[in-house]
């Protein structure tokens, strides 16, 4: 075990696109972006020192509890390896240590259903939480839809969508709904109609700053900005995410006006088709709630993402190694105090 240095970061980078658990959440570049962390990645190598597994963990000062440790989507290795997985835990327990952390939590890129990884990392000292249905209950989302687009073309995913899906592309097409690539200069567009889904949709949005922020770290090699505009005026946009083998969907916004149009159909259509193009083997659509009920808030979003014949993916959840198991129980009675006082005061606020 070995914690990334200067002379590492190049090697880092070639083995996490090339490991076909890839997530760009455990890349430097995405590390950048979140300035209100403190980022160390742990690697895991053999004995020839070629890296064999890693996991880039935050580290956040949280006032009165100390410090938390958090990891998105690692770790990247493989999962049933148990030296790899030992030796990575290994590493977080020291950062522990340095940090005085009073808990490492992961969300992982990993089944639910997973029994042999879960085997494997309670041994390690893991607990999992694993109980959560809606957005606010976890960091990233337990609950998405995934397009399986590996070795397949356009045309056999195109005749794979639900009909309607299929009629609201071409429908956007016909009615004059054209797709363009932005630039950063064209981010404060998308972040005014961000402004209006917001508002809208009753959910707190980025500022403009933060998405300029991603622009400069990860534009063009791995995001784009994709633009739909009808008669010259902007209407949608997407932020998609590439890198390795994957494509994810992390960002969308449509104006309040056209969206009869259908512009978010012709944008998703528009970036899978480019995700073919890259040879990528999976377009990730991101999270919807785990309760698939048509009188949930946002059935209407899990019902938009199975149009396009994607997969219901229920991942593991948290899982977690206490290291004060006290101060995390208080901190985590804490947190969700606050997560219900915010909704409250967004809840009052739209009724105004």
């Amino acid at each position: 075990m070995k914690l990334l240095e200067e002379k590492d970061i190049k090697r880092y980078k070639e083995f996490l696109e090339l490991h076909e658990r890839c997530n760009f959440q455990q890349s430097i570049e995405w590390g950048k972006v979140k300035t209100n962390w403190k980022k160390e990645i742990i690697l895991s190598e053999d004995k020839e020192g070629n890296i064999r597994g890693s996991l880039c963990v935050w580290i956040r000062k949280i006032p009165i509890f100390g410090n938390l440790m958090y990891s998105a989507r690692g770790p990247v290795c493989d999962l049933y390896n148990e030296e790899i997985i030992f030796d990575l835990v290994e590493g977080a327990n020291a950062l522990a240590k340095k940090y005085k952390a009073f808990v490492l939590r992961v969300e992982p890129d990993i089944l639910k259903t997973d029994e042999k990884f879960r085997n494997i990392i309670t041994k390690e000292g893991f607990k999992i939480k694993d109980d959560s249905k809606d957005f606010k209950d976890e960091i990233q989302p337990r609950f998405v839809f995934r397009l399986d687009i590996k070795g397949k073309n356009e045309e056999e995913i195109f005749a794979n969508f639900h009909q309607k899906t299929r009629y609201n592309i071409r429908l956007a097409s016909k009615k004059g709904v054209i797709i363009k690539e932005g630039t950063k200069e064209d981010l404060k567009d998308f972040h005014n109609i961000m402004v209006e889904t917001g508002e809208r949709d009753n959910f707190i949005i980025r500022s403009l700053s933060y998405f300029e922020k991603m622009y400069d770290e990860l534009a063009p090699t791995h995001m784009k900005l994709l633009m739909a505009y009808h008669e010259e005026k902007p209407i949608a946009g997407i932020i998609p995410i590439m890198y390795g083998n994957k494509v994810w969907y992390l960002y969308g916004a449509s104006s309040n006006k056209h969206r009869n149009l259908m512009p978010n159909y012709l944008l998703q259509w528009t970036m899978i088709k480019e995700a073919i193009a890259r040879g990528a083997d999976m377009y990730d659509f991101r999270g919807v709630s785990g309760v698939v009920d048509e009188s949930h808030p946002q059935y209407g979003l899990y019902r938009f993402k199975k149009g396009f014949n994607a997969e219901f993916t229920e991942f593991i959840g948290e899982i977690y190694i206490p290291y004060k198991p006290l101060v995390y129980k208080l901190y985590k009675f804490a947190e969700k105090a606050f997560r219900s006082l915010r909704t409250l005061k967004k809840n009052f606020s739209s009724k105004k």
